[in-house]
């Protein structure tokens, strides 16, 4: 069965198979067609996502095991619905309870799973040739030693010595250890950090290893293998050879062909060393076992999504064999065209004075990336750059360049590199990927003046390296291995771009650079402040020709905000010189018992203000002192966690407590009791007074996340307002009883009732559930239907956006508001627009459609055809903000 909808669960040990199981009548009553779990595969005991994997063959018993799944899914089908899989082929956990990163710390080069992790078994430094580093120390390895954080230690269970580091258990090489004959106590002495000669024998012991014990500091510098991200806990996975494939996808593609799972969601696409040719070969193996499917639900073609965030200019082409993306594309195009453009000015102004900072996006980017490189990806720039090098010395082009040369125009490159990644092969670049380097090399050689010193002829090298067309003018034939050396040096570049741009940007910049934290998403770039109606629909014209299957999101488990505080701090773009005067007020009242001290500062608590405006709860009054601290708790945990993020004041890296306490202190002084307790209270005060206009953004988003063209994905929970912070605020349990009583009583509830009730969330849940109830009684017009953006006329056009979904005699008709902050206005009682606000406002029809009877299906209201397919605005959103309009 094709999803027509999904709804995202994160399982752990607390919510599993069969607490999933029980919510199928809930979800089913909600109208969502599929289950799209996070990671089901065993993890590391305790995992919170799943995506730490430790055996990708076996489904996790914490979960419930395959039984429960089995289970889960059968329920699924009683009620024609279905289950997509997340899987993580890039990475796995470097864990004891992992077999096969086990065998290779026993075994070296000679495991049979030596070749499936990517690591550098010829690595530079001598003292890891042949060896894996393992930098899980918490201190230097000679005081690691001395303080009896390594230790000689006998499992019992398994009769066999190990190593305890840091209470983790680690293999001794058979034939390594002398003295097997001696009695645990005895040898343990012998090898005990106590003394002098009991380190020296273990420090000897050890360098007979397979692994080199490290502090976890030494990582970014030194380690020879890759990494998911700068996340030294888990280790990159070769799926790029057939064994390890065939090994990785087993059970999911067991699972798809007993006909349990309908279609999986693809963990980190662009972290693998060819992301093309990996989906070509999973849809291959996936259509190979479609045939021996039961017949029934569950019959269709696989449904294939990749996590990938696409650059403004990129799209997901048919060579990826893929249906698409899990939606980040959307969700960035759906938050831009509900900002007001004219709010970019001030907005900009306001963030510079108070950060004195007038630097753009770029100019941030730029210099997170070049520390990225310089800091956090060190051993990965040093690979890459070894690799680059390895290629120059193969050839008579290469010979005349150092190896600090390459390293400078290739650092350039890296920082100055657009998009999340290429896709160059042996057969050289795509169309795309030549236009970008065609748009790149200039601004790197006018950068570095490469004209002046080095008359370009490295960067030509270097772009012919990395799959562009060979440099110099001579041809002369390849030394032995050059291929395989360019291969190798393209994979390391390709490899590393998209972990530089997501730490950089998502992890860095999205903390730094605070002029409108809607704007700072997963996704989405924070220098595009907004998106016109026309580019909208252009982008959901093409989605509809070319990605009519690809997921839709607005909210998931990577979000840095919730839906709804974005679309309530999208408002802010319509009041910029309200918002101005507000929170520079609070910065002024702040500063008399905690001053900022800098500049830093003073963008952090700017920044924090926000937050607090755009999460703040529905049902939290400004004055209530129950609900303040429990708020305040999950607000501190934020701040910490940005503080670090930012790698300004603070880092993971090297926290500074005393700069955190500082913050932390200013947090404290909000609370009941607390020197700035009033200062909350006008807080929250003025977030209830635009909660309004951002109740009416948020129905809007969803509307349009249901109707355009693609698979809307409904993240846990998010059913009902949506006011989540960064995880692990997003991953929080659901309460479902209240979520199930509200549904029940919805039939009960006119539009009327809805809007009285606002704050409950019902009249979210009630748009969300009818809209997916007529996707399921018209599957097709949703699946194949065209997109036609509908004309608006009259003195309000430019804050409405309506369009069409049609398939032969089938049609659908969606009218949403935007940029109406101001008709609502501060501390508006519901979320509605006044009808005399669209007065003179018309939506215009094609004229087959001319004086047909229509009916709002989130409403139930009959509505006239118009004159002549001229319908008024007002008529249409006069029972709830957003219209869903359908044939009588």
């Amino acid at each position: 069965m094709t999803p027509l909808s999904t709804v995202r669960l994160q399982l752990h040990s607390e919510f599993g198979f069969d607490a999933a199981r029980e919510q199928v009548p809930y979800y089913s009553r909600l109208g969502v067609s599929h289950f799209y779990l996070s990671p089901v595969t065993r993890a590391r005991p305790g995992s919170r996502h799943g995506y730490d994997v430790v055996d990708p063959t076996r489904v996790s018993g914490e979960l419930g095991g395959e039984e429960g799944l089995i289970g889960l899914a059968e329920r699924l089908h009683e009620h024609d619905m279905g289950l997509i899989l997340d899987i993580v082929p890039n990475h796995m956990a470097v864990h004891a309870d992992n077999a096969w990163w086990w065998s290779v710390l026993e075994l070296g080069v000679k495991s049979p799973y030596a070749a499936w992790f990517d690591i550098n078994w010829q690595a530079a430094d001598p003292q890891l040739r042949g060896k894996v580093m393992a930098p899980f120390l918490a201190r230097p390895y000679a005081e690691s030693l001395a303080n009896g954080d390594i230790r000689l230690a006998y499992d019992g269970q398994a009769a066999a010595w190990r190593i305890e580091a840091c209470g983790n258990p680690y293999p001794i090489a058979e034939g390594t250890m002398p003295g097997l004959g001696l009695d645990p106590a005895q040898s343990q002495s012998l090898f005990s950090g106590d003394h002098a000669d009991g380190r020296q024998r273990l420090h000897d012991l050890l360098e007979r290893q397979h692994y080199r014990l490290s502090w976890w500091r030494s990582a970014a510098d030194g380690i020879n293998w890759r990494r998911f991200f700068d996340i030294t806990e888990l280790i990159g996975v070769r799926v790029e050879m057939e064994e390890t494939f065939e090994a990785v996808h087993a059970l999911p593609l067991s699972l798809y062909e007993d006909g349990l799972i309908d279609g999986l969601r693809i963990d980190h696409v662009d972290g693998l060393a060819d992301p093309l040719g990996y989906c070509r070969r999973l849809r291959t193996a996936l259509d190979e076992r479609a045939s021996r499917r039961p017949a029934g639900p569950g019959s269709d073609r696989a449904w294939i999504v990749v996590e990938k965030i696409l650059a403004p200019s990129e799209t997901l082409d048919g060579d990826w064999q893929a249906d698409g993306t899990t939606g980040y594309d959307f969700m960035d195009q759906v938050g831009a065209v509900l900002h007001d453009p004219g709010g970019k000015a001030a907005l900009t102004s306001a963030w510079s004075a108070v950060a004195q900072d007038g630097r753009d996006v770029r100019e941030h980017v730029r210099q997170a990336r070049a520390l990225m490189l310089q800091r956090y990806f060190v051993a990965e720039r040093k690979a890459l750059l070894e690799a680059l090098r390895d290629v120059a010395q193969r050839g008579l082009e290469g010979r005349d360049w150092s190896i600090e040369a390459i390293g400078r125009v290739m650092d350039e490159l890296l920082i100055d590199f657009s998009v999340y990644r290429t896709y160059a092969d042996g057969s050289g670049r795509r169309q795309a990927d030549a236009d970008l380097f065609k748009r790149l090399l200039p601004v790197v050689a006018e950068r570095l003046e490469l004209e002046r010193y080095e008359g370009g002829q490295l960067l030509a090298c270097l772009d012919g390296w990395l799959g562009g067309k060979p440099c110099g003018s001579v041809a002369i034939p390849d030394a032995p291995g050059g291929g395989d050396a360019r291969k190798a040096a393209l994979n390391r570049f390709q490899q590393l771009t998209p972990p530089l741009a997501a730490k950089s940007l998502e992890d860095t910049v999205f903390y730094r650079y605070g002029r409108l934290l809607s704007r700072n998403e997963v996704g989405s770039d924070p220098a595009v402040f907004s998106l016109s109606v026309d580019d909208f629909h252009q982008q959901n014209a093409w989605r509809a020709r070319y990605g009519n299957m690809s997921m839709l999101a607005t909210a998931t488990h990577d979000h840095k905000r919730g839906e709804d505080v974005r679309a309530r701090l999208a408002v802010l773009s319509e009041i910029p010189l309200q918002w101005g005067r507000k929170a520079g007020g609070w910065l002024r009242d702040a500063e008399h018992e905690y001053p900022v001290g800098s500049a830093r500062r003073a963008g952090e608590r700017y920044m924090l203000f926000q937050m607090l405006v755009g999460a703040w709860p529905l049902d939290l009054a400004p004055d209530a002192a129950s609900g303040r601290q429990a708020y305040l708790d999950r607000i501190a945990t934020w701040q910490l966690k940005a503080l670090r993020e930012a790698k300004q004041g603070s880092s993971w890296m090297a926290p500074d407590q005393a700069y955190e306490a500082r913050a932390a202190e200013f947090i404290d002084s909000l609370r009941v009791g607390g020197p700035n307790h009033a200062l909350l209270t006008e807080i929250g005060e003025f977030a209830h007074d635009v909660a309004p206009a951002g109740v009416v953004n948020s129905l809007a988003q969803l509307m349009l996340r249901l109707m355009s063209p693609g698979i809307p994905d409904l993240y846990q929970g998010t059913e009902l307002w949506d006011f989540s912070l960064v995880d692990p605020d997003n991953r929080r349990a659901v309460a479902y009883e209240p979520r199930s009583r509200l549904l029940e009583e919805l039939d009960g509830k006119d539009s009327s009732a809805l809007l009285r009730d606002w704050r409950s969330g019902a009249v979210k849940q009630s748009v969300l559930t009818r809209s997916l109830a007529l996707r399921r009684s018209m599957p097709e017009l949703f699946r194949k239907g065209e997109y036609v953006p509908l004309r608006i006329d009259g003195p309000r056009s430019g804050h409405v956006l309506a369009f069409m979904r049609v398939l032969g005699e089938q049609h659908a008709i969606v009218v949403v508001p935007r940029l109406c902050a101001q008709a609502i206005g501060l501390g508006a009682s519901t979320p509605m627009l006044p009808a005399t606000y669209w007065r003179g406002t018309r939506l215009v029809l094609p004229s087959r459609y001319a004086g047909a009877a229509l009916s709002d299906a989130l409403t139930g209201e009959r509505l006239g055809g118009g004159t002549g397919g001229v319908l008024d605005v007002a008529g249409l959103l006069a029972g709830l903000p957003v219209a869903l309009l359908v044939e009588a």
